[in-house]
């Protein structure tokens, strides 16, 4: 009988430090996943900044790649064609635009665009 606590302690320590090494395990794990996840998503917007770099040399960019002026941040570019001036904000996948990228397109939707020249 005695034995028999004996032993059940026993399987039952063992039992303790199994769940103590599998829960510092399954951490390290979640750690690693989650830096995983970000590196991903680093290396997304790095691949994305420089592919919308080439994107007017495309052959699906509709407009003259000579009018298109790069400005990268808060629009990515600027194409000026003879009747019209367009901002451009280049997305790839499922990428949706940023509060700032939104409250340019609603100043231009609402003709909130004005032209001023500053001399000095």
């Amino acid at each position: 009988m005695l034995l028999d606590y004996m032993q059940l302690g026993i399987i039952l320590l063992i039992l303790i430090i199994l769940c103590i090494c599998l829960y510092k395990s399954n951490r390290k794990l979640r750690q690693r996943i989650n830096d995983l996840i970000s590196e991903k998503q680093s290396l997304s917007v790095k691949h994305g900044k420089m592919t919308e770099q080439f994107i007017p040399f495309l052959t699906i960019y509709p407009f003259d790649k000579q009018n298109f002026r790069f400005i990268g941040s808060p629009i990515d570019g600027v194409q000026f064609e003879k009747d019209k001036i367009i901002f451009i904000e280049f997305k790839t996948g499922n990428s949706n635009l940023s509060e700032k990228q939104l409250q340019i397109k609603q100043l231009v939707e609402h003709n909130k665009v004005e032209f001023e020249e500053i001399r000095i």
